[in-house]
């Protein structure tokens, strides 16, 4: 029989670890744990200043892991940096850029959600529904190329930094069975990024290809508002499935999100759909509905467009409260009529063959 994950992390919580002089379990140096078919493999992500001293650690480490019924091979990479939350170097390469969009090594497909603007609920459908798919069964991971306002750790309720066994190749954070890199992993988080386009093209193209993304059905990308550097570098660089376009019912909103529309016909990018996002409001003392901005808008542009309205999500304060507390509302709430909608769209994906 196998070894299981939770054996791995009860001995793990055995061994003292030397610096802090509590258990490797709970140093907070284990990254990137994975037990499968008898293999074990993680992470050691250790100060410089202690290398040696966790050498020794690794060694034995390795040693008892080993010797555990059901265990086949064991791989721990150390790596150490000058100070324990060195990030991985996201500078542009110099190197020559690929001609044109190009496949990532192991994602079948690639799905942006965009808007024209901020504020209409972009990032929250793109954590929902990337949920939603994994719920469904599929290999997900969810990139936040939103470098301005990266908030999918908050929404997924991901912390600390990706591990860097190289200083180049990026290990992805985890949650919900959604794999996930965010910028925002990279910085604190009241930390503004000042970046100009080349650094953010740069950054964004590492976060593609740098990134271990593994074996995925789908790569959702949360992208910008707007039609900048990234959603253009993200078109020319990535072989792109579709991208789905989010937009309040509002005029202003509207206005916005064409101007988006238009960007993605530009650059040859099929567009799968609109979701209207914060559609209308039911009162939760008397059951009033009221459409605060406006009702139908997203579905005639979509109808102009001869594209489908994939869903009308409510503007209801669960779907709020779940962002802001690190599980999305198709996770928190799955049986609710507020994650029926997010549900209902990953359907609709997978059985397009888009997901």
């Amino acid at each position: 029989m196998s070894v299981t994950r939770e054996a791995i992390l009860g001995l793990l919580k055995t061994i003292e670890d030397p610096v802090s002089g509590t258990s490797l379990a709970e140093a907070g140096i284990v990254k990137a744990l994975t037990v499968e078919d008898g293999k074990v493999r993680f992470v050691m992500e250790v100060s410089g200043n202690h290398a040696a001293a966790y050498a020794t650690l690794k060694d034995s480490a390795e040693a008892q892991i080993m010797a555990l019924d059901g265990v086949d091979a064991v791989s721990i990479v150390m790596t150490a940096h000058s100070t324990p939350s060195a990030p991985p170097d996201l500078k542009p390469s110099r190197g020559a850029a690929p001609a044109g969009p190009e496949k990532i090594p192991g994602v079948d497909r690639i799905i942006a959600v965009a808007s024209g603007k901020g504020g209409v609920g972009k990032s929250t459908v793109a954590s929902n529904l990337a949920c939603a798919l994994a719920a469904e069964g599929r290999r997900v991971g969810l990139l936040d190329a939103d470098v301005y306002g990266p908030s999918q750790p908050r929404m997924l309720g991901v912390s600390g930094r990706p591990a860097s066994p190289d200083g180049k190749t990026i290990l992805p954070m985890r949650n919900f069975g959604v794999t996930m890199m965010s910028l925002g992993l990279m910085a604190n988080e009241d930390q503004a990024v000042v970046w100009r386009g080349p650094m953010l093209m740069g950054a964004l193209q590492q976060m593609l290809t740098q990134v271990q993304w593994g074996a995925l059905d789908v790569l959702i990308v949360d992208l910008p508002p707007g039609t900048g550097d990234v959603q253009m570098t993200l078109a020319q660089k990535a072989q792109l499935d579709g991208a789905i376009i989010v937009s309040t019912p509002q005029d202003i909103a509207l206005l916005d999100a064409r101007k988006g529309i238009d960007m993605f016909q530009q650059l040859g990018t099929p567009l799968i759909g609109m979701i209207e996002n914060m559609s209308t409001h039911i009162c939760s003392a008397c059951g009033h509905e009221e459409h605060m901005f406006g009702h139908g808008g997203v579905a005639t542009e979509a109808a102009k467009l001869d594209v489908p309205l994939l869903a009308e999500i409510p503007l209801h304060l669960d779907i709020r409260l779940a962002a802001d507390g690190g599980a999305p509302v198709v996770v928190s709430k799955p049986d609710s009529a507020q994650a029926a909608s997010f549900r209902s769209v990953a359907k609709d994906l997978i059985a397009k063959g888009l997901a």
